[in-house]
């Protein structure tokens, strides 16, 4: 049977369809970005092969495995021909006796398949040895909170400038406030795989910009090697008018109920102290956000000025944006970056 490795599979402009045979607890634990879960096996019934594998034999988990995929084999192959799709690859954990199965099936059934090489362990290899450890040349956009930094990172990516939305991919906005509004996120090996795949899309021999960030975005830790990078790249810190700030956490923030708010500053009370936290709910339940805004933003804001003092980047930028228009400041950004950010 043909089979492609990790490598080939990512190569531009290929389109294959890839199914992820593994059972969902596999696949929800972390998979490979646009692969559809078709498995074989339900969670209980993996775990019935298993057990009888390293109890019984091999051979008779073969057979019972035989047992509780064959009445699903018709099943199958019409799921897969919902998708239409022109070739299909099919991929396991290792690559071995679930993908090779379903890809002798699918082309006996007419459709076109080949299983991947290595399965979703070559995948993870392949991420964690060479994607997420590439040289790549990043700056990093920082400033407070609140002066909107993911918007001019979008606006950016507008303009034809590379991006990596950390906290998009994280479904987190990075803060004891980030998860409102949010989906639940990715598990940790998950963020991995989605960070990865964006990578992977990017020209690495261009500049690409990113968010200063915690190393924790929510639940989600930036991989340790992008993370070094970070530390080492170009800082650009912006900072806008101060009405402005308050005019973006209000609209990111002020349509959520008090007491998710209350919640929220209850996170940080240690860190507040318990006069500020008092005095930020009670202002929240007044519906006076403006009082709220300006205890959380002091105490972010302090810690942002720490951890710039921390920050072990060799190149550190210092621009301020006036105005409120949002395209002429993003120009000055580019202008910036184009006139004094250089990469050794």
């Amino acid at each position: 049977m043909e089979h492609i490795t990790i490598e080939e599979y990512f190569k531009p402009h290929r389109t294959n369809l890839l199914i992820d045979v593994r059972s969902p607890g596999e696949y929800n634990q972390g998979h490979i970005p646009g692969a559809v879960n078709l498995p074989l096996f339900t969670d209980e019934e993996r775990k019935q092969v298993g057990t009888i594998y390293k109890q019984v034999s091999p051979e008779k988990a073969l057979l019972k495995g035989l047992d509780i995929v064959g009445p699903k084999m018709s099943l199958f192959v019409k799921e897969i021909k919902k998708y239409s799709p022109d070739q299909v690859t099919v991929q396991c954990w290792r690559g071995g006796k679930r993908s090779q199965s379903v890809t002798w099936l699918l082309n006996f059934a007419g459709i076109s398949a080949n299983y991947l090489s290595g399965g979703y362990k070559s995948f993870r290899n392949y991420i964690l040895n060479n994607v997420l450890t590439d040289d790549i040349k990043l700056i990093v956009l920082g400033g407070k909170t609140g002066i909107g930094k993911t918007e001019f990172l979008q606006k950016l990516k507008d303009r034809g400038e590379q991006i990596i939305d950390l906290e998009a991919l994280a479904n987190h906005k990075g803060s004891a406030f980030g998860h409102l509004g949010e989906p639940t996120q990715p598990s940790n090996e998950q963020y991995e795989n989605i960070l990865a795949q964006e990578i992977i899309q990017l020209d690495k021999e261009k500049r690409i910009w990113v968010e200063n960030e915690s190393r924790m975005i929510g639940s989600n830790p930036v991989p340790a090697s992008l993370w070094v990078k970070m530390k080492k790249a170009p800082l650009l810190n912006i900072e806008v008018d101060p009405e402005i700030r308050y005019q973006n956490i209000l609209r990111d923030y002020g349509q959520f109920t008090k007491e998710e708010l209350t919640l929220c500053f209850k996170k940080i009370e240690k860190k507040l102290g318990s006069q500020n936290m008092k005095d930020a709910i009670d202002a929240i339940n007044i519906n006076d956000l403006k009082s709220a805004i300006n205890i959380a933003t002091k105490y972010y804001d302090k810690t942002y000025e720490y951890n710039l003092t921390i920050n072990t980047s060799p190149n550190k930028h210092f621009l301020l944006l006036p105005g409120d228009n949002l395209g002429i400041k993003t120009s000055s950004i580019i202008d910036y970056a184009n006139r004094f950010i250089r990469f050794d």
